[in-house]
Parts: structure tokens; sequence; C-alpha cells
């Protein structure tokens, strides 16, 4: 019942995603860290804003507790950065957040971090699968959440603080400050809204919120910043004004940006920006690393400044992977997911966020203006991303069609190479790529294309959905 996906296990709420589930789940990372033998230093739970998160960690606490294991335990919903922040700083062997990041208010679910604070990665997901599946359910005992804390298997803590000032300490401060700006911020009713207003009102911004009040529905969208769940905050930016308008998703690991026309601006885009920022404003030297189903923009641009781009399968634990290998500058993904080196090894929207704030200062023009000034040097890309949902049936003839026998369209543009590294993708000899791909969140099967020209991502997409009937 329970496997971790991409972004780690995700469930329906009543159905899979259920207390003896996460009992269940519990008792097995115990037995793992026990016989890894860390289980003396214990673990970092935390919990979003989402329906039964804050219970789910209390009840995963209590079979910690049961066990032995101390569960420090952040009594707020907070950012799932500050997790992985923490496990890093403080050296756990393992950190779990409960959240569904940007899944539907439907779902919830439960990211594991192992040691540095990382994603775990397939190999450590595979692990704990088999300990779950070895679990019978009269082994699970629980301890009483307040007698667990009386015992001090249970801590209470509040670390925010103590991310918020780590995030201030790699921000140019000082140049924002002397810029005055005004932005507006769509926390999407997760959890960024005191981080991200603490750092920018301590930088003397003027700063608007809208979105920030605690609702498990998100007020009826999918808490994922995208051009149509965007849309207020497109408003308010042109209303009132504003030289950034920034969202988060569910969890605050994922960022979505409005400039200050009012454009919304692709994670592509924000990708782009900060590395060309990083590398040509401050300095920095290094690779580039981006999933299979992100631009290719971000490659020329490191070609430019004489540095590679590496292209991994999606999934977050692999661009962290690649960038600990190769000590990249940036890497990220289309989904809004970015990291930069010397913070933490995941994603970190609200870091992203204060980084583009800094680049606005620094650079001294207006965000439309340096997205302007980026296509003009290097040239721009046509992107289109098409998902669709069937049943499970209809998922294994696509899966025996493409990834087994490997059949693919005619396609009006001449193939330069194939590769099933994660799905499939095809590159374009003239340049540009289509990728289809099974989503590890969500039950979705997923078409992304990037193009030179403009019309030429709808075509290669269409041919793609006559083929597969979709």
């Amino acid at each position: 019942m329970i496997k971790f996906g991409t972004g780690g296990w995700r469930a329906v709420i009543g159905e899979e995603f259920t207390k003896a589930n996460i009992q269940k789940l519990a008792k097995g990372l115990a037995r793992k860290m026990k016989d890894e033998g860390v289980s003396e230093k214990g673990i970092v739970l935390g919990y979003d804003r989402r329906f039964l998160s804050k219970e789910a960690m209390r009840w995963a606490a209590e079979i910690f507790a049961s066990e032995g294991i101390r569960a420090y335990l952040i009594n707020r919903s907070s950012p799932t950065p500050l997790i992985m922040f923490y496990v890093m700083v403080h050296e756990f062997p393992y950190g779990m957040m409960i959240t569904a990041s940007h899944n539907p208010a439907i779902y919830n679910g439960i990211k594991v971090f192992t040691a540095g604070g990382r994603d775990a990665d397939e190999f450590q997901t595979q692990e704990i699968e088999n300990y779950i599946r070895d679990v019978e359910e009269d082994e699970i005992k629980r301890m009483d959440y307040d007698k667990a804390l009386d015992a001090q298997l249970i801590l209470e803590i509040n670390p925010l603080n103590e991310y918020i000032d780590n995030i201030i300490t790699h921000v140019n401060m000082q140049a924002i400050r002397e810029r005055g700006l005004r932005i507006a911020l769509d926390p999407m009713y997760g959890v960024s809204e005191t981080s991200l207003r603490t750092i920018l009102l301590t930088a003397r911004c003027d700063v608007a919120i809208i979105h920030d009040r605690h609702d498990t529905l998100f007020g009826g969208k999918l808490p994922s910043p995208s051009a149509a769940t965007l849309r207020s905050l497109q408003n308010y930016v042109i209303d009132h004004h504003c030289d950034i308008g920034i969202a988060t998703d569910g969890d605050a690991d994922r960022i979505g940006v409005i400039d200050d026309k009012g454009n919304f601006l692709h994670p592509n885009d924000i990708l782009v920006l900060l590395y060309y920022y990083l590398v040509k404003y401050k300095g920095w030297k290094g690779a580039a690393v981006r999933n299979i189903a992100t631009t290719h923009l971000l490659d020329k641009i490191a070609q430019s400044f004489g540095e590679k781009c590496y292209e991994v399968p999606v999934g977050f634990k692999y661009i962290s992977s690649k960038m600990n290998e190769t000590d990249a500058v940036i890497g990220g993904e289309s989904s809004g997911g970015l990291t930069v080196r010397g913070h933490i090894r995941g994603k970190d929207g609200v870091y992203a966020a204060a980084l583009l704030v800094e680049m606005i200062a620094v650079v001294g023009k207006s965000l439309s203006e340096i997205a302007a000034g980026i296509s003009e040097e290097y040239g721009s890309y046509s992107m289109e991303e098409r998902d669709y949902r069937f049943d499970q049936e209809t998922k294994e003839e696509i899966y025996q069609k493409v990834l087994i026998d490997k059949l693919i369209p005619e396609l009006p543009y001449e193939i330069e190479r194939i590769s099933y590294l994660d799905g499939c993708k095809i590159y374009f000899a003239q340049g540009g790529w289509v990728c289809v791909r099974f989503s590890g969140t969500e039950p979705l099967l997923r078409i992304f294309c990037e193009m030179p020209k403009s019309g030429e991502e709808k075509l290669v997409c269409e041919c793609f959905e006559k083929f597969l009937g979709l």
C-alpha cells in the first residue's frame, strides 16, 4: 500500500493516507534506524497546513517514542526546506515531513530525508518500503503523546529563526534595503508566509500578502504556483505597481513569480535568471543541473560561460545528487523547484524568492528588463506542457507502447537521438525536444515539448496525442 514516488509517499486521505499506514511507516523506519545503528540521535518531524498533517506527525512520533527513538517535533506548521535545513545543520540521520506538497487538497503524504538533509534516494525508499512490508499490525505499539513528552522521548522545538537567519546571511540584504522594493506575496494558503515576510521586512521591503489564512482546501485551487492559479497575484501586482509577485506551493519548496508587468514567469525562466545572475553578477563558477523536462536554454547559458549543464531524471534527489557530485552552482526543474550551492541539498522556495529579490536590487533593473535582456542575448524557446488522466488499463497500454515496444509517432522534424533515461525523450536535430513520462506523484501522463519556434511545440504534442489516442 505504501509506495514512494519522486516526491515521497503521497496518497488520498482516508483511502491510503490513514493512521494505520502512517504508524506502519514510522515503525518500519524506526527498525531501519536501529539496524543502521543511528537511532540514538533521533529524528526530526515537521508538518504543513494540510488536513490531518499535525495529527499525522503526532501519530508517527508516538511510534518512534515507543521504540525509544527521540522525536524532535517542530511545533508549528513549517516549510519543508526548514526540516531539511535542520537535519543537515544538526546532523540527524533522518527527518520526516508530513506533506503532499503541491498535490490536490484530498492528498497528504510523507517525505523522508536522510543524512545531510537530502531527499531519500531510490535505494533508501526501496529499503524503507521493504521494512514497512515486514511490519505486522500486532507489532505496532504507541506511546501516549503526553507520556512521551514527560519522558523527553518527544521534544517540541521551533528552529524557524535559525533557518531564517541562515538565509539572511546568504543574501545581500544591504543591496535590497537600498532599493525600497514593493513586493506581493501569495503563500497559497501554505506555510511560507512567516519566513518570507520576516526576511523581506528585515530588508526594508514594502510587503503585501494575499491568501495567508489557514485553509486546508487551499481556496479550492491546486496549491501549485502556475499561470492558472496565480491570477489574483497578477492582478495585485498590476494594481499596486509591485516590483515582483512571489508565490510558493503548499509546503514552500517550489516557487512561482509574477514580474513587474504582471507576466507569469515560468519556472524555467526563474532557473535561467538565477543561474545567469549568480555566474555573471556574483562571479560564481560551476555547472548547472536540470531534469529531463526542463529548458535547454540553461545549457546554452552554461556553455556561454564555459560551463556544462547536466541532465538527470525527474525527482529532486537526482538533482541534488548530481550537484553534490559536480559542485554545480544551481539545480532545478520545470515544476518550480530549485536549489543553490551552499544552501540545503533540496528545493527551497523561500531562499529562491530571497535571491530573486536580491537580483533585482543588485542588477538595478526591473525583473521584466532582466528577463528581456537574457532573451535578447540568448534567444528563447517555446514550451508546452500537457497532462492526461486515464484508467489503469489505458496506462498499461501506453506504457507497453512507448516504454516497452519503444514506438513513436511520425514527427515533422529530424530526430537526432532518443533517450529512455526517464520516460521517452526525443531530441531534434534542429534543436528542441519532446518528453513523454508518467508522473511519479500523481496518476498522470505528462508531455513536455520545447521548440525554437512558436507553434512547433503544439504540433509535436498533437502528434503524440493522436498516436496515443489521448
